[in-house]
């Protein structure tokens, strides 16, 4: 392998490289450091941070770290407090976000949260190649590695992890909606003074343009065809924030966009109505297109690797593996591409920091175990605890909180190996497995209750319905009523030998 010289990671061969110093890469590089596999890190920005280098456009996070919780900071049962700060395992390096902000907002700034990452890299002693552009992909002559082509030279590797962002502005084919400005583009807010605004998109980036132009803007219409959701409805962690639903003089139309068009120094907007089909039209001074990104996959699908939606996100295994192309994995926001199993028509966070820093840390064991021959340590329970340790995780763990229906904790009871602490595990990895006897528990959301424990039993390769238990409004899962639901719904899995051997 290539030594290392002042700049860490010069081009050669290496067992692993990640490509992207964001929230996604920096997770996974923490992780497979602490599981000691060797990997390199390259990234085209000088400093740490990825997207947040720029974005949010006017400077605010839609997650929150909230600085009193009733628990230590550097706990894990803060993790479901503060969505922004990446994970660790040691107590210093863990819920470094509120030391770093002002106290004006629990939602961060967006400086605030580039600061949390680069002082994140720092204290933890990450290495990355800055300044290094990924440009193209190939496979060596047996086709067992790849090769990528950087502004450095070139990093030949069998497993290769992207954790590019969905960065790249996307415009629908709308005609002349070039003449809009995307998302990305936006000039000040003050430049808007007194101007007819018209917003392309109701999702949380066309809401939060419509609250940075209020005090300037004369008039701000939003539209899409589809209805606003709002997540103080949907119970779960998806649609437009709360935050930004507030009294304002805004026009929100259902409404599909036609075409742009010049006129007389302005543009013309006209639109379809979504349910009676009649046609309206705008005269505006700006049009504002909050449709979206794209992931930046260069030659990768003509690689092949598959991609699917406007989005253009590579089909990815519940392991975020590329589904076409072994050897090539994803991180970050990227992981919205293995969707799991979508109960009830709900996402997974896993297009956010506080859903996929989890998927990283399940990722960094996959990878250890399935390309390094590493296996991490499987903790062993006797059968009285398993009841209480289920229930906990249930209540208090944030990896169930924010990867509701998407990781699941898993408890293996094996004759063998007695039972033992699987860990997290993509749900729908678990659904599809076959193994010793096992049990799964994750939390659910079905957009009217509040979340529920849901409980997932493996015997014989099979794996049942869940088992629903009621939801509580404070998460508290750990009364009689559930010890008695889930000790029934165990039923005959613990026997006197998986006791036994776990001792």
């Amino acid at each position: 392998m290539a030594q290392l010289t002042e700049r860490p990671f010069p081009p050669g061969r290496y067992p692993l490289v990640i490509v992207g110093s964001g929230p996604g890469g920096l997770q996974l590089s923490y992780c497979l450091n602490r599981l000691g596999v060797d990997h390199a890190v390259i990234s085209a920005d000088p400093e740490p941070g990825g997207m947040f280098r720029r974005w949010p456009v006017f400077q605010r996070m839609l997650s929150w770290t909230k600085p009193y919780a009733g628990c230590d900071h550097n706990s894990r049962i803060y993790e479901r407090y503060d969505w922004n700060s990446l994970l660790a395992d040691e107590e210093e390096h863990r819920g470094i976000m509120p030391a770093l902000m002002d106290g004006t907002s629990y939602f961060p700034s967006r400086p605030e949260m580039e600061r949390g990452l680069a002082t994140f890299a720092g204290t933890t002693g990450l290495l990355v190649r800055y300044g290094c552009h990924w440009e193209t992909t190939a496979k060596t002559p047996d086709e067992k590695e790849f090769v990528l082509g950087t502004s450095n030279g070139e990093y030949q590797a069998p497993v290769i992890v992207f954790a590019v962002g969905v960065a790249e502005p996307w415009k629908p084919p709308i005609p002349g909606m070039e003449a809009a400005s995307h998302y990305g583009e936006l000039r000040p807010a003050e430049t808007y003074a007194d101007k007819r605004v018209f917003i392309v998109g109701k999702q949380n980036s066309g809401f939060e343009i419509a609250s940075a132009l209020l005090p300037w803007a004369r008039q701000i219409v939003l539209a899409s065809p589809s209805p606003t959701t709002l997540s103080v409805n949907t119970r779960p962690l998806v649609g437009v924030r709360a935050r930004y639903v507030q009294p304002y003089e805004v026009v929100i139309l259902d409404a599909s966009i036609e075409s742009v068009a010049p006129d007389k120094g302005r543009l013309k907007v006209s639109t379809r109505n979504a349910r009676d089909g009649g046609v309206m039209e705008f005269e505006v001074d700006d049009v504002i297109a909050a449709t979206g990104f794209t992931s930046p996959l260069r030659d990768l699908q003509r690689l092949g690797v598959a991609i699917f939606g406007h989005s253009k996100l590579p089909a990815q295994t519940p392991f975020w593996r590329s589904a076409t192309m072994p050897g090539i994995y994803f991180a970050g926001t990227i992981n919205q591409g293995s969707p799991g199993l979508r109960k009830h028509g709900i996402p997974s966070n896993s297009g956010a920091v506080q859903g996929y820093r989890y998927n990283a840390r399940v990722l960094a064991k996959h990878l250890a175990e399935m390309h390094f021959r590493k296996s991490p340590p499987r903790p062993r329970m006797h059968a009285d605890q398993l009841v209480d340790f289920l229930l906990a995780e249930a209540s208090r763990g944030p990896e169930l909180w924010h990867q509701r229906s998407y990781l699941a904790r898993v408890v293996n009871m094996d004759p063998k190996h007695g039972i033992t602490d699987e860990g997290f595990l993509p749900l729908a990895h678990f659904v599809d497995s076959k193994g010793p006897d096992a049990v799964a528990i994750t939390l659910e959301s079905n957009g009217r209750d509040d979340p529920y424990p849901a409980v997932y039993i493996r015997r014989h390769d099979a794996v049942t319905e869940p088992q629903l238990m009621p939801p509580h409004p404070l998460l508290d899962f750990e009364g009689a009523d559930y010890h008695k639901q889930l000790s029934a719904a165990l039923g005959g899995l613990l026997s006197p030998s998986l006791t036994k051997s776990s001792r």
